[in-house]
């Protein structure tokens, strides 16, 4: 499987779109930082800053997008930023989800994402407040089995892993059935060691809630998807690197 040639173009005219939108209408916010300027020079401040920028960009919005242009062919339904997720949450689940959350963080429980399905569904969900919630990449696969998916940066801190674990949990008790829900990370920064985030400890199902890189993006293309993408942003960074380095060039003038 991995990419068809159409699905390359899609991802390399959206990716240079991006870009080139962010060069265009970027400013930097901090236009004065005197002694990171002086120790590192403006040239790398604002070379920094732009960026950072870029990196902000490509976590909100950029693999999300990209995420669903590659499931497309492969799934009955792809969406990113699917906003038609919604049901049921009783004060009864809620409860649950707190004894299950404070279980896992003070190590009484060890992560079991079939009994923590199990438990939640067998709890009562009548009287529930109606929720609807956000999901960054959505999928329906030709059995008709469902994946919620949850996007996150590479190195999410115990606090963001807490937010995103209670939000699996929920969307379990919102869907009132098992579902497949994941937290996928576009990349393993410890490459080529395992992905061995600390704050993962404990608190998730590795084998059934984390998809990590490469195994993220094959999941949702098959087998060389992951390094058919890389070639793309690598044929995408040699075309938009000069234009990247006139914009730093100005901002690095408009600052001094």
């Amino acid at each position: 499987m991995g990419l068809s040639r159409d699905q390359k173009e899609e991802i390399k005219k959206y990716l240079l779109l991006k870009i080139r939108n962010k060069i265009e209408t970027y400013s930097r916010e901090t236009t004065a930082m005197p002694f990171h300027s002086r120790l590192f020079g403006e040239n790398r401040m604002a070379t920094y800053s732009f960026i950072q920028s870029c990196n902000t960009m490509l976590g909100q919005s950029i693999f999300e997008q990209i995420g669903e242009i590659i499931a497309k062919p492969h799934f009955l339904i792809a969406k990113s930023q699917y906003k038609e997720f919604n049901g049921n949450l009783s004060d009864k689940r809620v409860i649950v989800i707190d004894h299950i959350m404070k279980d896992l963080t003070s190590g009484i429980r060890n992560a079991n994402k079939d009994k923590e399905i199990i438990d939640i569904l067998k709890t009562q969900n009548t009287s529930g407040k109606k929720i609807s919630q956000r999901v960054d990449l959505y999928l329906k696969d030709k059995n008709n089995l469902e994946y919620l998916i949850e996007l996150k940066t590479a190195k999410p801190n115990i606090n963001e892993f807490i937010s995103i674990k209670r939000k699996l949990l929920e969307w379990t008790a919102i869907s009132n059935k098992p579902i497949n829900t994941l937290v996928c990370i576009p990349y393993n920064p410890y490459f080529p060691e395992r992905y061995q985030r600390w704050t993962l400890k404990g608190l998730f199902d590795i084998n059934k809630e984390i998809l990590v890189g490469e195994e993220f993006w094959d999941f949702l293309g098959g087998n060389n998807t992951f390094n058919e993408l890389l070639d793309i942003f690598t044929d995408v960074g040699k075309i938009i690197s000069p234009d990247i380095d006139v914009k730093v060039e100005k901002i690095a003038k408009t600052t001094k």
